[in-house]
């Protein structure tokens, strides 16, 4: 069976407009986007308005406020990724006299640097740039709420030291290194530092009557690096698309997976999911999103991805409160999961360049002490170790150049599993960070840390 869809249903497009157009009379919004990319490609965008005959669409420009961390983070990692600087060099290694140095870059990335949330004096999003010409005036005198490292709180100020840092690295302006370096390779030339027409205005809308007025639109200077940018909902699929499946020309994709993971516990009563490296992590709907929502006077913003759905969905509106942008991106793409699942690819068997008798020899049962585990080739001659009965520690491993595997994920993450031969050269026992697997459990002549009761197995 072979298939291709090239558009949406349109029982499920019917749903997608339903939910923006809901989304825009309940929220009480000028007017509100969504869009929908499936593999990479934008399968659908709608928009509502107030204004009969002029709602905006996939190419109108909203500001998106903190969706712009995502940006900043990427060219952070890029630098990581050239060798300039390592995730957990303090600050002051590579960026001198913020008074702050000793907080490291990835507890910026992912807001466990203990920063303020907002800057010292006037908010910020709604006051001019000139008031805080220097990192010192967005830092304060008391830049630390809590202590480094320890849990998550979310910063502002502290993706305006991510940028200033990408400044000194590159020589060259925040917005210029962000242009060069993701949105041309990116062909997201609708996303821009301050609007461009076509654009929406921003409003504020009274929450106990139908009217409204229009909200101020700053220059965020130092702190644009934190929400700055503007962008449409065709540029913000592009986007997505490569948080999805990276994109060599920005980020290989072991980096952008990087930037999924959680990087600091939880504050108390903070997220509904958790923060990767400039990443919103959430559960929604039984599935695992990644992304960011963004604010700004006169503006919501949100962008999910899940990927293994294939999806993604951008939900903009002109509005300061009201529309709930994040939880409506977030429904989009419940919306066409459901009614459009993904198909699976079709099975194939592994490249026999990959495949030895060796190599079969290890697939199939092992036992850790009791518990049954079964290991099970995959691709690259990487293995996958899965218990084969209740719950287990599950993981998958990278096929290692001087032999053996490392954990790419869970409990087992960086460890090394390596098969222990015997003077024979058969395979004596499965090695995984001191833990020993054997082919069966128990037995006598097994190396089983401790030994093996010389009784054996006996009944009550």
């Amino acid at each position: 069976m072979t298939a291709s869809f090239d558009g949406l249903l349109p029982g499920t497009e019917r749903a997608l407009a339903h939910r923006v157009a809901v989304a825009q009379a309940e929220g009480r919004a000028p007017s509100f986007v969504g869009a929908v990319v499936r593999d990479g490609a934008m399968v659908w965008s709608g928009a509502r308005s107030c204004v009969d005959g002029h709602a905006p669409d996939a190419d109108t420009q909203f500001r998106i406020g903190s969706i712009t961390k995502a940006f900043t983070a990427v060219l952070v990692m890029r630098l990581r990724d050239e060798g300039l600087l390592g995730l957990d060099d303090p600050l002051e290694r590579h960026l001198k006299g913020t008074g702050v140095g000793e907080v490291t870059i990835a507890q910026l990335l992912g807001h466990s640097g203990g920063l303020a949330a907002e800057t010292p004096g006037a908010w910020w999003e709604r006051s001019s740039a000139e008031l805080r010409p220097e990192l010192s005036d967005v830092l304060g005198e008391r830049p630390f709420l809590r202590t480094p490292g320890r849990s998550h709180h979310y910063s502002n100020p502290g993706y305006t030291l991510l940028g200033s840092l990408i400044e000194a690295a590159r020589g060259v302006s925040w917005e210029e290194a962000l242009r060069s370096e993701i949105l041309e390779p990116l062909g997201m030339g609708r996303t821009t530092a301050q609007p461009v027409a076509p654009h929406a205005g921003g409003w504020a809308v009274h929450p106990w009557a139908d009217v409204m007025l229009p909200e101020p639109s700053e220059d965020l200077g130092l702190m644009a690096p934190a929400g700055q940018l503007w962008s449409t909902a065709e540029d913000l699929g592009r986007f997505a698309a490569f948080l999805a499946a990276g994109d060599e020309r920005v980020l290989a994709l072991a980096s952008v997976e990087e930037m999924r993971v959680p990087a600091a516990p939880d504050g108390e009563g903070e997220w509904e999911g958790s923060y990767g490296l400039g990443l919103q992590l959430v559960r929604r709907g039984g599935r695992t999103l990644i992304g960011h929502t963004g604010s700004l006077p006169g503006f919501v913003a949100a962008l999910w991805v899940s990927v293994e759905d294939g999806l993604a969905a951008v939900a903009l509106s002109n509005a300061t409160s009201g529309p709930l942008t994040g939880v409506v991106a977030a429904d989009l793409v419940g919306i066409v999961a459901e009614a459009e699942p993904r198909l699976p690819e079709p099975w194939r068997p592994l490249p026999e360049v990959e495949v030895d008798e060796e190599l079969l020899s290890l697939a199939g049962p092992w036992y850790w002490g009791t518990y049954a585990y079964g290991l099970r080739i995959g691709a690259e001659r990487g293995v996958v170790l899965e218990p084969l009965r209740g719950a287990g520690r599950r993981a998958r491993f990278r096929a290692l150049p001087e032999g053996g595997w490392v954990g790419l994920n869970g409990y087992y993450e960086g460890e090394t599993l390596r098969a222990v031969r015997r003077a024979d050269g058969s395979v004596s026992h499965l090695d995984l960070g001191s833990f020993v697997f054997t082919r069966e459990p128990y037995a006598p002549a097994d190396a089983v840390p401790g030994g093996v009761d010389e009784a054996g197995w006996r009944g009550l």
